[in-house]
């Protein structure tokens, strides 16, 4: 069965990571697998190409895709824009439009990273949990929204915190589905003590949890959340939480692991087509310079065999390749450490690939 791949390269230096994926793509091609890739712009690159960060063409692309790896979009040449024209905006469209309501963030410690996290080693080594995030609902898209002016002239701002019953459930089932599959731990991560959102949460939570006897379903506040992935975060199986808290606590646990370079994602909808993208952004201050670390992006291209291309034999022949290239000691200097050769994106990209081969 032959899969069309829209490439979405974006800004900054996602660039040069996505061309390393590609070249994982292009091996994986070589040897067997039906693949077609289609490379668009998005973000900022979509704004210089057509006008505005998410492309009527580009949209067709993706809509008409098997799958979606992303690179990162931003940068400041484009933070003057009106906030409809910026580049998160196609960011934003394109979960929207094509209803990516699951993020499946991935917090794992490589254990030749252990030395790199900003906690000890005893604390976070096999660390390994999943963050099941809501990604098209909540504070970042409920209306109204906006700023307007007072009758004292004072301006205000308002965002508009909203979840349906159905949007709670189906997320709650994604992450049940994970848990499954992992140690059978859910935590459930609310503000219920003052949200009435959350109270909406957590009763949904617990409503799904029927249907799942074997998970071990559990609450917990966001601000205690936060403390315990910095306190204990090997307590943790997977987490789901609203969109805002996941946002916030996935780049806390991302830190755990010693860089947010490693660290891939999945934006999947009901029919687990999705959208792959590493975590961090387009990193302006080092974009062009050939240091980026493409791993989190080659891993986010293993998620898209796994979730979407039903290829987890390929998914995990990738993971290993990167083990075995960390077991050298090749290092981007975001994860270099004593010992180790430092060295740029593409020869990372190029030792995952030799790995493979």
């Amino acid at each position: 069965m032959s899969h069309k791949i829209a490439i979405l390269p974006g800004d900054g230096i996602g660039i040069e990571i996505v061309a390393e994926a590609v070249k994982v793509l292009e091996y994986l091609v070589a040897n067997g697998i039906d693949l077609e890739m289609v490379e668009a712009p998005i973000g900022g690159a979509g704004y210089d190409a057509a006008g505005k960060p998410l492309p009527d063409e580009t949209l067709e692309l993706v809509k008409a895709s098997d799958a979606i790896l992303l690179g990162a979009v931003g940068g400041p040449q484009y933070e003057s824009l009106p906030r409809e024209l910026r580049p998160e905006r196609g960011l934003l469209g394109l979960r929207s439009e094509l209803g990516l309501f699951a993020n499946l963030r991935p917090a794992i410690l490589y254990p030749q990273l252990a030395d790199a996290s900003s906690l000890k080693a005893e604390v976070v080594s096999g660390l390994d949990i999943m963050i099941v995030r809501e990604l098209t609902g909540g504070i970042y898209f409920g209306e109204p929204r906006g700023i307007r002016e007072l009758e004292n002239g004072e301006r205000e701002g308002f965002n508009t915190l909203v979840y349906s019953e159905h949007e709670v459930d189906r997320i709650c089932r994604v992450a049940f589905d994970i848990a499954m599959k992992r140690n059978k731990r859910l935590c459930s991560v609310d503000k219920a003590n003052v949200l009435e959102v959350s109270e909406l949460w957590r009763e949904m939570a617990e409503k799904v949890a029927q249907d799942y006897p074997e998970v071990e379903l559990s609450h917990m506040y966001v601000d205690n959340a936060a403390m315990q992935l910095v306190k204990w975060p090997k307590q943790f199986d997977v987490m789901v939480t609203k969109n805002m808290f996941g946002d916030i606590l996935s780049d806390a646990a991302a830190m755990l692991t010693g860089s947010i370079g490693m660290l891939p994602s999945a934006s999947l909808d009901a029919n687990s087509k999705g959208m792959y993208e590493p975590i961090h952004g387009s990193a302006p201050d080092i974009a062009g310079k050939g240091v980026a670390n493409p791993l989190a992006t080659i891993l986010s291209l293993a998620m898209m065999l796994r979730y979407s291309l039903d290829r987890a034999d390929l998914a995990e022949e990738i993971d290993a390749a990167v083990g075995k290239v960390l077991d050298k000691g090749l290092r981007t200097p975001d994860i270099m450490a004593a010992g180790c050769k430092e060295v740029g994106t593409v020869e990372m990209g190029e030792a995952v690939l030799a790995e493979l081969q």
